[in-house]
């Protein structure tokens, strides 16, 4: 045989040899892979995901708390601020808008960091933001060419760019970290503490007016100085869940998931899973020798290839529409639900009571109201669904929620006339909005959070559940305009009713999107993420890529063996 010829054979046994050699490692990764998620999905539930639920828990408590104080702190501003001791409906509804509109564009925008540089780095910068518009709109003064409503608006819009960047975070890590069984149940305990928020508001607000109860009752009546040391104290505290809780949530580990599958590091990642549910400490293993391995990357062509997929697009666009559909009810009422107990005349001052002793009583009654509503409704309708969402499910959870509020809207808007004529018609009011509030945390407004969180590949997961999320503000934002300026069409309050009906036909729509999703119960991520996972990890184009690969994960595995 010619020297060249043996030559040739050579080099082409070589190659064989290494290309054997190659798919060993990879099929040594793609082990590895499967093997450490099989170890997060099947993991018991620890102190650890204890510690995951408290944090990013934090973040929704204070999420709802600074929210949902500008519906007490609006009526405050109006005696202090307002012409006629009522602010304006433009200002009254810039003031609850603006909060949505910058969770929209903190949402998409964190939504996309997260998947671009990680849950871990980002996670931390829009509790930050929180706190420190908290304390700028705690501290905002009005001159000659600065109006407060004004200053107040744009504070309040900074804040709202914090809190949505807080949604895709504080639900993609919670999802990413729990094992498969208890993982509708940990998502949920987080969102639940957006009832615990609202509650703390409506609290502090009640024990704030109690305590200036003398000196208000003393206040000049034509400048009511104390009402202005009340409502910064309320928007002020605000800043103090977040205070505490952005040291833990600096030092929440890397999600394995992110660590694999994007920055594709099969070995890191499961060092970390290792560390974390056997010392169920966070912090990342940043010795664990590099392991670039090829995976599907994120690209405008991949996400582009993914998402024009039917099984993928359809349930995607559900998820939006849920999540709008249900925030346009949620948040319409939500936000307005002193004008609500107003318009209904629940605990209405008597007609005997003037002055500054009638801006107390309102004040008080508004508040008792609100947690009335929160303790009757939100609160153990969101507890409820986390008893039951591993076990009967997310869609169903969803749907019957989304169908009594359907029934619930119906019978409040076209009976409403009757139900507030009486005192036992109000009361019956009351009663019944106490149930929207329940079927809403029993229902859509805990699961349509759920469902992108557990949907998608790990490198588009933060960014789909930004967008799902984004959708549900823009609901927000369209019901707090739609309110603001249909609610006094034929009269102050007079299109309450009608608004009431309009909310029934969103969540009609909403029960039919419900339809098309898939259930997640008992899935993992991967099964979910509709993404072939056999042989995820690919070989390398390149034959000494190839190499370099098979060379690297060789001696790793030697060194693992010394061990």
């Amino acid at each position: 045989m010619a020297p060249k010829d043996q030559e040739a054979l050579g080099r082409n046994a070589l190659d064989d040899a290494r290309s054997l050699e190659d798919s060993a490692s990879l099929d040594t990764l793609n082990e590895k892979r499967r093997a450490t998620l099989a170890e997060i999905d099947s993991a018991r539930f620890s102190w650890f995901h204890v510690r995951v639920c408290l944090v990013a828990g934090a973040g929704f408590f204070t999420d709802a708390y600074d929210i949902f104080a500008i519906n007490i702190a609006s009526v405050m501003l109006g005696y202090v601020y307002g012409h006629g001791h009522k602010l304006s409906a433009n200002q009254d509804l810039g003031l609850k808008v603006a909060t949505p509109v910058g969770t929209v564009f903190g949402q998409l925008v964190f939504g996309w960091l997260g998947d671009v540089y990680g849950r871990k780095r980002i996670y931390g910068y829009e509790l930050m933001l929180m706190i420190v518009a908290s304390f700028g709109q705690a501290l905002a003064g009005e001159a000659h060419a600065a109006n407060i409503i004004g200053v107040l608006v744009v504070w309040r819009f900074v804040m709202g760019v914090g809190v949505g960047g807080d949604y895709p975070l504080s639900s993609v890590i919670p999802a990413e970290f729990a094992s498969t069984r208890i993982r509708g149940r940990l998502m949920i305990a987080v969102g639940a503490n957006q009832g615990w928020g609202q509650l703390a508001a409506a609290l502090v607000a009640f024990v704030i007016i109690v305590a200036y109860r003398d000196t208000l009752l003393a206040d000049d009546p034509a400048v009511f100085a104390h009402v202005d040391y009340m409502w910064r104290l309320l928007i002020g505290l605000g800043c103090v869940p977040g205070a505490v809780a952005l040291y833990f949530r600096l030092t929440i580990p890397e999600t394995p998931r992110f660590t694999m599958d994007v920055e594709r590091n099969v070995r890191r990642a499961a060092r970390d899973v290792g560390r974390i549910l056997a010392a169920g400490t966070g912090g990342n293993d940043m010795d664990a020798r590099g392991e670039r391995v090829r995976a599907p990357r994120a690209s405008r062509r991949d996400f582009a290839r993914y998402f024009s997929k039917r099984e993928n697009l359809v349930p995607f666009l559900a998820m939006c529409y849920c999540w709008f559909a249900i925030d346009v009810a949620f948040y319409g009422l939500g936000l307005n639900t002193a004008i609500i107990l107003q318009a209904i005349g629940f605990g209405t001052p008597n007609a005997g009571v003037t002055g500054t002793a009638a801006v107390y009583e309102n004040l008080k009654n508004i508040s008792v109201g609100n947690m009335i509503l929160i303790v009757a409704g939100l609160i153990p309708g969101a507890w409820t669904a986390f008893l039951v969402v591993d076990y009967w499910g997310r869609k169903p959870i969803q749907l019957l929620g989304f169908v009594m509020l359907t029934i619930l809207y119906i019978i409040m808007g076209f009976a409403y006339e009757k139900l507030t004529a009486t005192s036992a018609g109000r009361k019956v009011f009351v009663f019944l909005y106490c149930l929207t509030n329940y079927f809403s945390n029993f229902g859509p407004n805990s699961t349509v959070s759920v469902f992108p969180g557990e949907s998608f590949p790990t490198r588009y997961r933060s960014t789909a559940f930004g967008i799902a999320a984004a959708s549900g503000k823009l609901g927000a934002v369209v019901s707090q305009v739609g309110f603001g300026k249909l609610v006094n069409i034929g009269g102050e309050n007079a299109f309450v009713p009608h608004l009431l009906e309009i909310f029934a036909f969103f969540m009609l729509t909403g029960a039919l999107a419900t339809l098309v999703l898939k259930e997640g119960k008992q899935l993992t991520l991967e099964e979910l993420s509709n993404e072939k996972q056999e042989g995820f990890i690919e070989e390398r184009g390149s034959k000494p890529a190839r190499r370099r690969l098979a060379q690297s994960t060789l001696s790793e595995g030697q060194a693992d063996g010394m061990h």
